[in-house]
């Protein structure tokens, strides 16, 4: 049996474009506002920016990784894991240097009955300030693919 879309493992070492990314006050405020929470003092960013930050950081789109990791759409792919990691608090107006690649691809088998194939695909992005480590974020994605029969 061969698999559709084998052989993205080659994306293991992939690096995103990379940015920088500053978090607006207007945008703290309305973020930490639909989580019904009050704002942080001292400019401090809440911390659930480290959601979109990182990703919009580096200069890639959701649509863009579903195309690198050769996803046909969402119902394809399933969050298995999302790690943040912070060695300073996120702040308002900072400018955060953001790189980070893909650090994982394996191909499984869900032994499930149906033995459905899926690639396990992790990756990290970093923020950095005058080359300090502030936050990582850590992805891991099961991405589902469908076997085909050979005749």
């Amino acid at each position: 049996m061969a698999w559709v879309n084998a052989g993205i493992e080659h994306l293991v070492g992939h690096q995103f474009p990379g940015g920088v990314r500053a978090i607006a006050h207007w945008e703290n405020y309305l973020l930490t506002e639909a989580t019904g929470r009050e704002l942080l003092p001292d400019d401090l960013a809440h911390p659930i920016h480290l959601f979109h930050v990182p990703i919009d950081g580096v200069g890639v789109t959701i649509a863009e990784l579903f195309e690198l990791f050769e996803a046909d759409g969402p119902d394809q792919v399933g969050l298995q894991a999302y790690e943040w990691e912070w060695f300073e608090p996120l702040r308002e107006s900072l400018d955060y240097h953001c790189s980070g690649g893909v650090v994982e691809v394996e191909r499984r088998v869900e032994h499930d009955g149906n033995d459905r194939p899926y690639d396990h695909v992790v990756f990290r992005i970093e923020l950095t300030v005058d080359g300090s480590i502030v936050a990582r974020a850590t992805t891991t994605w099961h991405l589902w693919r469908s076997p085909v029969t050979r005749r």
